[in-house]
């Protein structure tokens, strides 16, 4: 028979490197996107892609990068996947510039490194400051060569609806919608790969992520039997550009290149910020971290923004909003390495950051938590290379990877992991999968008509049910309350009683939305139809992501319970008896949570269960001191 097929949602860098892999496995791909490949969301990534290649001398070294990363996600992400990114960065980055990746370089040739926060030493390969752009157009020429050999199929704006699941619980394809015609159509598969990114959408307009990163294709397989796990852990970047309409990331490498974070040290100061003396200004960062700074990780650095705005009251005009400077730089270099971001704040800001401080505040940004993921070990601690399990979900046929899966970042992710994760995750997925298919049964029986046809009456059905719907509340209006309340309730800072109140809150949003009436009723690129099938998925997800805080009952990473913080003895340090009491309590409570939070699908309230973290790499031992 020919060789099996194997279906990619997403054409973003985790996409179409698990095509790239399959592709070159000798599989057929059939690559599903909502829009064209080169405008999925790894393009808007900007700082850089983590490495250890230690170009600057500074004695850098992978098994510093991997505690680096397993300490900053507060020891949440098993470890073994952590070890073997680490351990392969390099020769990505070298793959990427055989690609013919632009990445910037030394005066000498050599590839140039940044500082990224939650690290000591340079270790941030980039391409200015639009590093995803530059990645996803490198993988996407390559994807592109087999497309024109007949080996990838792309179909661009379709949207993945459903996965066809057989009598066993296989996964064997999915069902996919013509954004442009809303034809419903089935595609058998032995095998799907799930790269659809990241929920940002559920915090919108606060959120620095794009329209399309609904986490509606995560939810729906949520919602078919798949494990969401940490959903609880969601990364608000602390320096987000303001906007009317979203907030946009001003990139971490603004922080790292030397930008100083600040407010005035009189809240009443209405001068403008060249005219305020460095006496009169607060860098609360290099206060409250000065062991890390500017450069502290970004949960530690949204916190502190939230304490010196909501708290303290010192933001500019008693507002939320902090100075971000990089006026005492030299504007050539500036100009240089930070181009993109520039030219982002003087179009939608109306001035020039070289001239005058940015004003910023965090924003939700990146989910930790994602699709429950599998792996396997090797006898030397990290991922064994091509098995099976790697990145298989609990869906058999089913793998995730890129921002859609948990696996790499734990309570926090550290910044330019993430487009290594996602260009990692995806070759491994792709690897893994292929591997799958070459173990399937030969005389395994195609997936019954029955299944898929039932399906697509399913699917069918609910746009039917919309396009006839003639209620009152508008879908539009329903998302914009569901990010005010996830903003406010399941944000920067939580506690039980708004957790609670968040459940109850998008129960009746649901219920809100069986009220919905669409306005419109055409057969024809009918968006607000896609749009309220997503914002139900959206709500589905957020129950799952409220569910998981509330039970979560302590302060890690990005999940922030004042109640249940320990902070550390202000001015002890090891040896102090306040701080080996303090140091008992860390231990106790990491034997209670440091465990990774399992969310199951239930009609009414996600069933939350808990698995054992792989600690073989690196046991805690110490708690993280930004001090």
């Amino acid at each position: 028979m020919n060789a099996p097929g194997a279906i990619v949602v997403g054409g973003g860098l985790g996409g179409l490197w698990a095509s790239l892999r399959l592709a070159e496995a000798g599989f057929p791909v059939r690559l599903f996107s909502l829009f064209e490949v080169k405008r999925s969301h790894s393009v808007c990534a900007q700082g850089g892609i983590n490495a250890v290649l230690d170009t600057k001398g500074e004695r850098d070294s992978i098994e510093q990068h991997i505690l680096d990363t397993i300490k900053g996600g507060e020891y949440l992400a098993n470890q073994p996947p952590i070890k073997s990114l680490c351990e392969q960065a390099p020769g990505l980055i070298r793959t990427f510039a055989r690609m013919g990746v632009t990445f910037s370089r030394t005066p000498e040739g050599g590839l140039d490194l940044r500082l990224f926060g939650g690290v000591k030493h340079r270790r941030t390969c980039f391409a200015g400051a639009s590093t995803g752009q530059q990645l996803l157009y490198g993988v996407d020429q390559q994807v592109r060569r087999l497309e024109s050999q007949g080996r990838v199929e792309k179909f661009e704006w379709w949207e993945f609806l459903s996965l066809l699941i057989d009598a066993d619980g296989r996964c064997r394809g999915i069902l996919a919608m013509d954004l442009r015609s809303l034809e419903v159509r089935a595609f058998p598969a032995e095998t799907v790969v799930l790269a659809s990114g990241g929920f940002g959408q559920l915090y919108a307009p606060k959120t620095t992520t794009s329209t399309n990163s609904t986490g509606a294709a995560a939810s729906r397989v949520y919602q078919q039997g798949a494990w969401f796990a940490n959903g609880e852990f969601f990364q608000f970047h602390p320096t987000a550009m303001l906007g009317h309409d979203k907030t946009r990331l001003m990139s971490e490498a603004a922080r790292g290149e030397g930008g100083r974070v600040w407010v005035p040290r009189d809240p009443g100061d209405r001068r403008d910020p060249t005219r305020i003396p460095e006496r009169e200004r607060f860098y609360f960062l290099e206060e409250f971290f000065p062991a890390y700074g500017n450069t502290v990780a970004r949960d530690e650095a949204s916190r502190a923004i939230w304490r010196v705005t909501r708290e303290l009251g010192l933001g500019i005009g008693g507002g939320d909003r902090v100075y971000l400077d990089l006026t005492h730089l030299d504007r050539r270099f500036v100009a240089t390495r930070l181009g993109a971001i520039l030219e982002i704040y003087r179009k939608f800001a109306g001035s020039d950051p070289l001239d005058t401080p940015m004003e910023i505040f965090p924003a939700a940004h990146y989910g930790m938590g994602g699709l429950w993921v599998d792996f396997e070990r090797d006898a030397d601690g990290g991922m064994r290379p091509g098995s099976a399990r790697n990145h298989a979900t609990n869906i058999p046929g089913l793998y995730a990877c890129g921002e859609c899966d948990y696996a790499y970042h734990g309570a926090n992710r550290l910044g330019a992991n993430s487009l290594l994760s996602a260009s990692f995750s995806g070759r491994v997925a792709g690897e893994a999968a292929a591997n799958y298919l070459r173990g399937l049964d030969p005389a395994r029986p195609a997936l019954a008509e029955t299944v898929i046809a039932a399906e697509r009456r399913r699917q069918e059905a609910i746009n039917q049910r919309l396009l006839s719907a003639d209620g009152e509340e508008n879908p539009y209006t329903l998302h914009q309350a569901l990010g005010a309340l996830m903003t406010e309730r399941v944000g920067v800072v939580r506690d039980n009683a708004g957790l609670e109140q968040a459940l109850d809150e998008l129960d009746r949003l649901e219920a809100r939305l069986a009220q919905v009436g669409l306005g419109e009723s055409s057969r024809w690129a009918n968006q607000t139809l896609v749009f309220t099938r997503q914002l139900a998925d959206m709500i589905v997800l957020a129950k799952a992501v409220a569910a998981s805080a509330l039970a979560r009952d302590e302060c890690r990473g990005a999940h922030h319970k004042p109640a249940f913080e320990l902070p550390i003895p202000e001015g002890s340090f090891p040896g102090d008896p306040e701080f080996e009491d303090y140091r008992a309590r860390w231990r106790e409570n990491n034997t209670r949570w440091l465990k990774t939070t399992l969310a199951e699908y239930a009609a009414l309230r996600p069933r939350i269960h808990y698995q054992a973290v792989d600690l073989s790499v690196c046991p805690p031992s110490e708690p993280r001191d930004y001090r």
